[in-house]
């Protein structure tokens, strides 16, 4: 008996060790950048992140700049739903400060304090400039303020524990960059940052493992499909990719929505088109760049359904 109390004494004393040693970080004013937020670029972030596509309560129109979410993703791991981001002061994040939003945004840290759930991308997201984050908080700031409250995620145990999310985060969260470029060459630099960062790509063409984090060594090699059936596509330039693609085709679907071969975009992608369209020529050069570089990877298979 006394053998089984050391043993549970110990246990807890390591459960306790781990929740403190993973639970939230969060920013002090004092890391924050002495800077005049640059509404502009803090747009065209919010373009290249696709914000809307998520978190638009509508989805034509001036609506899609209505942010107050609803959206309901279906995943391994439960239901998610999408929150209000708004800058309504009730339902939305209109009281949100600008260190509480470089938290939540950088550090999946929330302003009470409580982990975000890795669905919200923070951890493509926390490669991203302080001051990037502060222009694109200044940007949302003048959007239209929404009364809308999704409601609470329905998650699975013990997905539904929020404080396992900290282990969660020592395992999966690394700021730094995935892929190695020329650092000499500032196209290439400006597309890993976009792809990498705000555009958060790899959080639906990466494979991820059990416990929900991505496969960098599979990096934007395909992964299932986080909304139902079949994939995301492979988009490195392997056989099963982009490799007859040039970064000129790529540029131009990212700008039009027409493949090489005079398909249409499809699916989810339409949405991230959609917004691919509103950022800059040199913009969706940098991205065509990046992804040319990247080495190329061949698909993984998941599953039977995947075997051709």
């Amino acid at each position: 008996m006394k053998r089984l109390v050391t043993v549970l004494v110990l246990l807890a004393m390591a459960i306790a060790m781990v929740l403190f040693l993973t639970r939230p970080e969060r920013l002090s004013l004092a890391d924050l950048p002495d800077y005049v937020a640059d509404t502009t670029n803090g747009e065209r972030l919010f373009n290249a992140g696709g914000c809307a596509s998520c978190h638009a309560s509508e989805t034509e129109g001036p609506g899609k700049l209505h942010l107050g979410g609803g959206l309901e993703m279906e995943t391994p791991f439960g239901l998610f739903r999408v929150p209000n981001i708004s800058p309504h002061e009730s339902t939305g994040v209109g009281k949100w400060t600008m260190l509480q939003f470089v938290n939540a945004m950088h550090l999946g840290t929330a302003p009470g304090g409580q982990h975000y759930y890795p669905a919200f991308p923070y951890a493509s997201y926390s490669r991203m400039r302080l001051e990037d984050l502060m222009d694109l908080k200044s940007y949302m700031d003048g959007l239209p303020a929404v009364d809308n409250s999704p409601g609470d995620h329905e998650l699975k145990f013990p997905w539904n524990m929020r404080l396992g999310i900290g282990v969660w985060k020592f395992l999966n969260l690394d700021p730094s960059f995935i892929k190695m470029v020329d650092e000499q060459n500032a196209l290439l630099e400006r597309g890993r940052y976009l792809v990498e960062g705000p555009g958060h790509c790899g959080e639906c063409h990466t494979p991820r493992d059990w416990t929900g984090g991505l496969q960098m060594d599979q990096w934007l090699a395909g992964a299932p499909n986080p909304e139902g059936k079949g994939r995301v596509p492979n988009i490195t330039s392997h056989d099963n990719g982009l490799a007859d693609w040039s970064t000129s085709d790529i540029e131009y679907y990212l700008a039009s929505g027409f493949t090489p071969d005079f398909d249409v975009v499809g699916g989810s992608m339409v949405k991230v088109q959609e917004n691919m369209a509103l950022l800059s020529d040199e913009d969706r050069s940098a991205i065509a760049a990046y992804l040319k570089y990247i080495p190329a990877l061949s698909k993984v298979r998941q599953s039977v359904s995947d075997i051709d």
